[in-house]
C-alpha cells in the first residue's frame, strides 16, 4: 500500500498561507499467492506452480504482467564476480491461464536465463486469475540436507502503483534413492571353477537408508553355487546376515542387514553446479560351480 500527502496554498494581499497536510493511502486490489503443487523436489523432478492473482476492485485490471525468477540467486565463483544462477528451468507448453476457474487461451511465455515472463494478463472485477505451470529441477540446485529453492512472482503493469510479489520456498527431498548394480567374475569360468558375483549398492539421496529401511538382496544363482563366501563392505560377513540354500540357489540377505550411508553434495566452486557422489555399499559373493 501507497500513501499519499497533500496541502494547500493561499495568497491574498500579498501574504500566503499554507493549508494543513492531509494524508490518504492507496489500497492496492490486487493481491497475489504462490503455491507449490508439493514442497519437496529431487534431483531432474518436476515442481508444479500454482499462481492466484486476485481483484478486489469493482473493475477488471488488464495489461499485467508477471515474472518469476525460478529462484535465481548469486554465487560468486573462485577469483571471479558474482553471477546469477538459477536452480529451475520452465518447462516448455506446461503454462495454463483461467480466469474465474474457466481456462483461457495461454499467454506466451518469454524464458530468459533468470526465470521468465507473461504479459496481457486480466483479472476480472471481483475475480481471480490462475496460472498454473511447472518447472524442473536443474543442476544449480542444491539437493542436499540444506538444499532450498526460494523463488518469487512479480505483477507489474494494469496501473498498479507498485509491483506485487509473492514467494514460495520448496526444500530438497530428505530421503534415500536406492540403486544396485551386478557384475559378475570371470565371464568365463571352467567346470568345478569358482564365480564370484558383486553387487554395489548406491544411494544417491540425502538421507541414510538404515536398518529401519529393510534392505534385502536376493538372488538365485543358476549354475548354482557351492561353499560360499560372503564379505560386505570388505569383511567376512557372518552367517546371521543371509541365506543361502545349496539345492536351489536361492540366496537372500536378512532383512535390515544392509544399511547404505547417505550421499553427499558439493557446489563446484567455479561454474556453481552441484554434483552428487553417492553413498555406497559393496557386497561379494564367491562360490564353486
Amino acid at each position: 500500500m501507497a500513501t499519499f500527502t497533500n496541502q494547500a496554498t493561499m495568497t491574498y494581499n500579498g501574504n500566503t498561507v499554507n493549508s494543513n497536510v492531509v494524508t490518504g493511502e492507496i489500497v492496492q486490489a490486487l493481491t497475489i499467492d504462490k503455491t507449490a503443487v508439493g514442497t519437496l523436489y529431487e534431483p531432474d523432478g518436476v515442481v508444479a506452480y500454482v499462481v492466484n492473482i486476485r481483484n478486489s476492485g469493482a473493475a477488471p485490471i488488464t495489461g499485467l504482467t508477471l515474472t518469476d525468477d525460478l529462484g535465481t540467486y548469486s554465487f560468486t565463483p573462485t577469483g571471479g564476480t558474482a553471477v546469477q544462477l538459477t536452480p529451475l528451468t520452465y518447462v516448455a507448453d506446461s503454462m495454463r491461464y483461467f480466469q474465474n476457474g474457466v481456462e483461457q487461451t495461454a499467454p506466451t511465455v518469454t524464458a530468459g536465463a533468470n526465470g521468465f515472463s507473461v504479459t496481457g494478463l486480466n483479472v476480472p472485477a471481483g475475480g481471480v486469475a490462475t496460472l498454473a505451470y511447472r518447472a524442473r529441477v536443474n543442476g544449480f540446485a542444491n539437493t542436499g540436507a540444506e538444499g532450498a529453492v526460494e523463488n518469487t512472482v512479480t505483477l507489474t503493469g494494469g496501473g498498479l502503483i507498485e509491483p506485487v510479489t509473492a514467494t514460495e520456498t520448496v526444500n530438497a527431498a530428505q530421503d534415500a534413492r536406492l540403486s544396485i548394480r551386478k557384475a559378475l567374475s570371470p565371464a568365463q569360468v571352467n567346470d568345478n571353477g569358482t564365480l564370484t558375483y558383486t553387487f554395489v549398492i548406491e544411494n544417491r539421496g540425502s538421507a541414510a537408508a538404515g536398518a529401519d529401511a529393510n534392505i534385502t538382496v536376493s538372488d538365485t544363482f543358476e549354475p548354482i553355487l557351492k561353499n560360499i563366501g560372503v564379505t560386505y563392505a570388505g569383511d567376512t560377513w557372518a552367517a546371521a546376515n543371509y541365506t543361502y540354500n545349496e539345492a536351489t540357489g536361492v540366496f537372500r540377505t536378512t532383512p535390515g542387514a544392509i544399511t547404505v550411508p547417505a550421499a553427499t553434495v558439493a557446489q563446484d566452486p567455479t561454474t556453481g553446479v552441484w554434483t552428487t557422489v553417492p553413498g555406497s555399499v559393496t557386497l561379494e559373493i564367491t562360490g564353486t560351480i
